[in-house]
């Protein structure tokens, strides 16, 4: 199993609802990628989140469906206006 964690600081001004739409985005990823197992994804409300905003976490069942990801048309749609208006942090591991 692979866990794909992640966590946004806004790189540019993000209104609400564009980050309910990124949230919801996020979230559809999960009937469409073979092999994601979960998805969790929020609204950061830590005091020590060093300005990230957003969190999340998925869990994929294997790290060839995991690599698969990163190339997945739908995960590439997200990425192609998401990435402007981020900046990312993330952490990947084998659990």
């Amino acid at each position: 199993m692979v866990i794909h964690m992640f966590a946004f600081r806004w790189a540019v001004a993000v209104d609400d609802s564009k980050r309910a739409e990124i949230l919801t985005a996020i979230r559809g990823l999960q009937n469409q990628i073979p092999g994601l197992l979960e998805t969790h994804v929020g609204h950061n409300f830590s005091p020590r989140g060093l300005g990230y905003e957003l969190g999340g976490v998925m869990k994929f069942e294997s790290r060839a469906t995991f690599d698969a990801y990163a190339g997945h048309p739908a995960h590439q749609a997200l990425l192609q206006w998401l990435v402007p208006l981020i900046e990312p942090v993330e952490i990947d591991f084998e659990a």
